[in-house]
């Protein structure tokens, strides 16, 4: 086979026709977890000047870390390597990779430039074929921003060993938490997917729910008590500034999401003691009431092409989830299952909707298709809430709380496969968190 043919040892795949040299990397659909990772190689990136020394060591060590922890990859040490890489243009030794077993192996370089730009090149070979796994590519940026420039390779050996999107070079809004759980302060804060290069948007003078980004990264929108009751906030990211939007006849409205080309969004509204999901077009600031229902009707999320929603509703007696034309309608419920259903999230691929469930005193997080078909729970705890998708559909994030007063939230990563649980870096407890897209 023409692409690293122990990802059949490690994955249950579903696998495409063997690819020639000449057909490029074999796409592979992930359909089941890891059951042992597959080794890698990662040599430091030459420096291609004196500049560079530094920069070409940190970011080998951040794409090695994007890649491991992923759960598909085994990084295989430095110190173990048999050939040296001193010249991006050297050809590979396979012979020295084979032996130290290396499956794939990724060589690249570091150039800063005297304006302050940094150029990094690099390449992915297949071991086992002797053959690079496509051509080469080089990113440009600056050296403030080198931490993309590894994601940015770390994304494309991950697409194409997998055949899945790339999800490293994002970033992550949530809700930063400080001080005791009596009296807790609450901030917006961004992050890089891994926690890097954190920023707060907001200060603690005030509650702070629920922060979503727009499907451009440039907006965030969340539900915030400046006014004392919750109220729709859309703020904007660059410049901080803040909008109070969806107010219906100034009650308390939450729960926002925008739509999938950012022209609209979709919220819950208390009107008279009932409450309803509302949309609110930005652009001219019409409100349209999408349900009528006597029951709460809340967390609605759009599908990818707009043109439905599912969110949450007790009309049933108990929360469970229901999908309606985005256009408003009586909707139909789409789980079954035993327990209480909540805070549901249209997977970017359209492929799943992700979900909280709470059943027999545990709460979960699963995902179920569109139909409510194929449930599956992925995790299971004192308390786990609120999904977010990574941007390729792979990864689910969400926030987990421990049990006793000394408990504080904080955020964790599965695969949909359920595999791979890990806690992901925050400065401080947090919780609400949402996956943003892919940056340009």
């Amino acid at each position: 086979m023409r692409v690293l043919t122990t990802l059949l040892t490690l994955l249950t795949l579903l696998i495409a026709a063997p690819a020639t040299a000449q057909d490029g990397p074999l796409r592979i659909t992930i359909t089941d977890g890891v059951i042992e990772p597959l080794p890698v190689a990662i040599p430091t990136f030459v420096a291609r000047n004196a500049a560079a020394a530094d920069l070409s060591q940190d970011i080998t060590r951040v794409i090695a870390a994007d890649l491991v922890n992923t759960g598909l990859f085994r990084e295989i040490p430095q110190d173990a390597h048999i050939s040296r890489i001193g010249n991006f243009d050297s050809p590979v030794q396979w012979s020295d990779w084979k032996a130290v077993n290396a499956q794939a192996l990724i060589t690249g370089s570091v150039l800063v430039e005297g304006d302050g730009r940094i150029v990094v090149q690099f390449r992915l070979f297949d071991i086992f074929s002797e053959a690079p796994l496509g051509d080469g590519l080089q990113f440009v940026g600056t050296v403030d921003g080198w931490r993309r420039m590894a994601h940015k390779v770390a994304d494309a050996a991950y697409s194409r060993i997998t055949g899945e999107g790339p999800y490293f070079d994002s970033r992550v809004v949530f809700v930063s938490e400080t001080g005791p759980k009596d009296a807790r302060q609450k901030r917006i804060a961004v992050m890089d997917y891994d926690g890097a290069n954190v920023s707060y948007l907001t200060s603690s003078d005030a509650i702070v729910l629920a922060p979503r980004f727009s499907p451009d990264g440039s907006r965030i929108i969340y539900t915030g008590y400046e006014s004392g009751f919750p109220r729709v906030t859309v703020i904007d990211v660059a410049s901080l500034q803040r909008q109070t939007i969806g107010g219906v006849d100034q009650n308390m409205s939450f729960a926002p999401r925008f739509s999938p080309d950012g022209s609209r969004v979709v919220y819950s509204a208390e009107v008279a003691g009932n409450t309803d999901l509302y949309a609110l077009d930005l652009a001219t600031g019409a409100q349209t009431r999408l349900t009528t229902a006597p029951s709460i009707e809340t967390a609605p999320s759009f599908s990818p092409d707009g043109s439905r929603v599912v969110f949450e509703s007790d009309r049933s007696g108990a929360p469970q989830l229901y999908v309606m034309p985005s256009s408003g309608g009586e909707g139909t419920r789409i789980s079954f299952g035993e327990g209480r259903y909540g805070t549901p999230v249209w997977s970017p691929k359209g492929d799943y909707i992700a979900f909280t469930k709470q059943n027999a005193g545990r709460f979960h997080i699963g995902v179920m298709r569109e139909d409510g078909s194929e449930e599956r729970l992925l995790t299971g705890a004192f308390l786990d809430e609120g999904p977010t998708w990574a941007p390729n559909g792979r990864v689910v994030m969400f926030t987990r709380e421990t049990a006793g007063a000394a408990g504080a939230p904080a955020l964790y990563t599965v695969d949909i496969t359920g595999r791979n649980l890990q806690r992901a870096a925050t400065p401080a407890a947090a919780s609400d968190p949402s996956w943003g897209p892919l940056l340009n």
